[in-house]
């Protein structure tokens, strides 16, 4: 091999491996996190990327109103729900 197909082939390698790494973990993730948002349903206990727990109250083409206290609704933008909690 000459150094031009050398350093072609390696940088293919790297490519190869960022994609591996990085771009395919990330959107095994994104769309994990897809399918929590579609299959929210009132009554569901969640926490949100800040740490909130609540109770899905109300849901909405972007929104989601939880209950974190009784009788205290909390609108959040429904990407803020992390995960849903087991009960």
């Amino acid at each position: 091999m000459d150094a031009n197909t050398a350093q072609l082939l390696s940088l293919a390698v790297i490519a190869v491996a960022f994609y591996l790494l990085m771009i395919r973990p990330q959107q095994k993730r994104q769309k994990e996190h897809q399918a929590l948002m579609a299959s929210l349903v009132e009554g569901d206990r969640v926490v949100t990327i800040g740490g909130v727990y609540g109770t899905v109250r109300t849901l909405e083409d972007s929104r989601v109103g939880l209950e974190i206290a009784e009788g205290v609704i909390v609108e959040f933008d429904r990407a803020a729900v992390a995960r849903k909690v087991d009960q």
